[in-house]
């Protein structure tokens, strides 16, 4: 099991690590991360280990065996042995840009009230998948509500919940195609707002902004037909 540094301070750069597993496939587990494995459609972060006498940059994290996460080697490279201790850091400036595209994703999901059936991150861009059977009439009203919802200067803060607790509030979930991992006994929140005051609550393990002015101003793409009652709708930053 790999310690997930990145839940409890999503503005960790840098930390320790010591390397406790190296895969067939040449990826490394340590047993505290500061990488994001891909799950929930955002991407794994890439970055970089450095310890005495080597280095290597890192491509990408994904999810392993027992709770571990695994960091991918950009390229064929000499290395860590197991049980030194290294030095990890990520591409903060593609992390933070990931973040703000996945908190924006969560005020998209406010300004379209609808089921949400699929959804991808990318650092320049993310989209959702909604149960809609008709196209918006008006992009722009909702781009503009988009907007007026991250100038709200809403904090962004995480919290967590029993299993038996998200069965009693089934609204929480807003995706209908991944459903919150369960078995460890408690589900991770992520609230957009305070008190009366939220805006957004739903599960996700995630890495999002402290606070919704940091998404900066956001403009709605294209939105495609998927299917008879499936409509993808694109956001990029700006």
């Amino acid at each position: 099991m790999t310690d997930l540094l990145f839940r409890e301070d999503a503005y960790l750069r840098e930390a320790k690590g010591r390397v406790v597993a190296i895969t067939s496939e040449g990826g490394i587990v340590l047993d505290q991360t500061v990488f994001y494995p891909t799950s929930g459609g955002q991407p794994g972060d890439s970055g970089a280990l450095i310890w005495d006498g080597g280095a290597i940059d890192i491509a990408t994290a994904v999810k392993g065996e027992a709770d571990s996460v695994v960091l991918l080697p950009a390229e064929p490279a000499a290395l860590p042995s197991e049980g030194i201790v290294v030095t990890q850091s990520i591409n903060w400036d593609r992390r933070h840009r990931l973040m703000r595209v996945h908190t924006a994703l969560h005020l998209l999901s406010v300004v379209i009230p609808l089921p949400v059936s699929g959804g991808a991150i990318a650092s320049d861009k993310g989209r959702l998948d909604f149960d809609m059977p008709e196209s918006p009439e008006d992009k722009a009203a909702l781009e503009d509500d988009l907007n007026r919802l991250i100038a709200c200067d809403m904090d962004v803060s995480a919290e967590w919940i029993t299993d038996d607790e998200l069965d009693a509030q089934p609204d929480l979930v807003k995706t209908m195609s991944v459903q919150p991992p369960r078995g460890s006994g408690k589900i991770r929140l992520i609230r957009i707002g305070v008190g009366t005051e939220t805006a957004d609550l739903q599960p996700c393990g995630g890495t999002h902004v402290a606070n919704t002015q940091e998404i900066g101003r956001i403009r709605l793409g294209k939105i495609e037909k998927k299917g008879r009652q499936n409509r993808r709708v694109y956001l990029h930053l700006e």
